[in-house]
This record gives C-alpha cells, sequence and structure tokens, in this order.
C-alpha cells in the first residue's frame, strides 16, 4: 500500500492515506524512530509538528536528495536549524523568528482581515484566501528560492490590496474605495 501522506506524532507515527484507501482514513499509531526511517526513505519533503529532535542524520539522508523540511514543533524543533544544514537538506521551514523561512499567519493573516475591512466584505472567501496566498508566493524571488528561502520575511509581507481586490471581484466588497 503506498502512502502519500504520513503524519508524525510524539508517540510516533499516525499514518493518513491520501491513495488506496481515501481521504481522512488512518492507521493506529506505529511507535519508534525505527518505523519513521523506513517511511522516510526516498521521500522529498518531512512536514511536522511533533516533537524535538525526532529527525536523525541516518533519517536525512535516507531521503532524496536536496530534501525539503518543514519543522514546526515549537520551540524546539524536530531537527536543529544547524544541523539540517550540515546533513544535507535544501529548505528548511521552521515557526522560529530567529530562522530563515518562518512559518508564521502573520505573513497573510493581517492582510486578510485589512483587505476585508477595506471593502467592508460580507465574508471571508476561498478567493480572499487564494489571493492572499498567491501574494506571499509572488514576494519570494528566484534568487532566494535558489538559496533555499522560500517563505518571505512576515515583516515583509502585505497581501491587503490583494484580499480586497479579490473581494471586490467576487462580490463580496460592499464598498470599494478609491484606492486600496
Amino acid at each position: 500500500m503506498k502512502w502519500d501522506l504520513i503524519g508524525v506524532i510524539s508517540d510516533g507515527i499516525a499514518v493518513l492515506g491520501l491513495g488506496d484507501i481515501g481521504p481522512k482514513a488512518a492507521m493506529p499509531v506505529m511507535e519508534g524512530k525505527a518505523l519513521l526511517l523506513q517511511q522516510l526513505v526516498g521521500a522529498d519533503i518531512f512536514i511536522s509538528v511533533s516533537v524535538a529532535n525526532v529527525l536523525t542524520e541516518a533519517m536525512i539522508q535516507s531521503m532524496n536528495q536536496d530534501p525539503i523540511v518543514f519543522a514546526l514543533a515549537n520551540p524546539n524543533l524536530e531537527i536543529t536549524y544547524e544541523h539540517a544544514m550540515e546533513w544535507g537538506v535544501r529548505v528548511i521551514a521552521t515557526g522560529r523568528s530567529d530562522y530563515p523561512n518562518q512559518v508564521n499567519n502573520m505573513l497573510a493573516f493581517l492582510g486578510i482581515f485589512k483587505g476585508a475591512l477595506a471593502v467592508q466584505a460580507t465574508d471571508i472567501n476561498d478567493e480572499m484566501k487564494m489571493a492572499a496566498v498567491k501574494a506571499v508566493s509572488e514576494l519570494v524571488t528566484a534568487e532566494q528560492i535558489e538559496r533555499g528561502m522560500v517563505i518571505p520575511n512576515v515583516f515583509e509581507t502585505d497581501v491587503t490590496n490583494d484580499v480586497a481586490q479579490a473581494a471586490i471581484d467576487s462580490k463580496v466588497a460592499q464598498k470599494i474605495p478609491s484606492l486600496i
């Protein structure tokens, strides 16, 4: 059976299948780092909000070349930033502000609300959220991506205008200001 998504929790692995058994299906937790190592062989991406230091050098080395790791446990990551760089991780994202690629809801959160308020939107819909995502993604340059930077700095992000325009375009805006 092939798994497309493997969820890691503090006791081990909670396997969530998107392939053969359909979405939202789950298997019991499989315990131990040995099983995690087995699951990471040939993986491209590891995304986790679990516990500190769950990833080892052997696990990273078993992944495909230039692996991507979103280590989002806070404040202590599944792998230290320093180990990730030393062991060959191409891109590491964390929830911490003292490392590059900080995953933070501030990237879009404030701009979504400012944009919605600017046009007195009756709803915050998918179009507005996607406008925020697109605006954030466009802030990252090709040069930054080459250096492993895939998430912009939270203080250099403003998606307000994009969200307001999406509200107007999707007809949930009650007010159209002259300058957004």
